[in-house]
């Protein structure tokens, strides 16, 4: 399985931001961006692709590609998607997740639970790591990284402590969901 954990440290954790202004509500439409990068192809789902949206390291919301139906390729949806789990908020009780709908759940977990529920590696994607043409692509990842800004220090700290490695994608930092296809793209190729 491939997995991608976008954490955003000041992304919304409440359902009450407007549709009509995304990037003012936590940077909603990267990160609906990210989603939609993480699991769609040109005309379907990819398989057996998970992705993690670590909010205000409170709350994650959950799409997995195996049960998503009706996403659609556009940031405004996809937000809705993501504001209709963060209005059900008050149902994440614990660890429990919360189906928002189908392949699309809420859960309560901060960063360090996120990665701690993830079996396969786990890679932080940074410029200072290793070039991505020196090594062979995983069969079996999952990639973190933020959304349009650096990391919290604390959240460095989380990541390090479960991260198998880091890996540089290329030599100029890129946007979080062009990082996301570049990643996929990486790895398609080893299939």
């Amino acid at each position: 399985m491939r997995q991608f954990i976008v954490v955003a440290r000041e992304g919304p954790t409440t359902g009450e931001f407007s549709l009509d202004a995304l990037p003012a509500a936590g940077r909603v439409d990267l990160l609906a961006r990210c989603v939609t990068a993480s699991l769609l192809l040109s005309h379907g789902l990819r398989e057996d692709v998970r992705t993690h949206l670590v909010l205000g390291d409170e709350f994650t919301v959950q799409f997995e590609s195996a049960d998503l139906r009706g996403l659609h390729p556009d940031e405004r949806s996809t937000a809705a998607v993501i504001r209709n789990a963060l209005s059900e908020r008050e149902e994440a009780i614990g660890q429990i997740p919360v189906e928002i709908s189908s392949g699309v759940s809420l859960v309560r977990m901060d960063l360090d639970r996120t990665l701690g529920e993830i079996d396969e590696p786990i890679y932080r994607l940074h410029p200072d790591g290793t070039q991505k043409a020196e090594l062979s692509p995983p069969a079996d990842a999952a990639f973190v990284l933020s959304n349009h800004q650096e990391f919290h220090e604390t959240d460095a700290e989380t990541i390090a402590s479960h991260a198998d490695g880091e890996i540089c994608l290329g030599p100029k930092a890129i946007h979080a969901d062009h990082a996301i296809a570049v990643a996929h793209n990486w790895l398609d190729t080893a299939e």
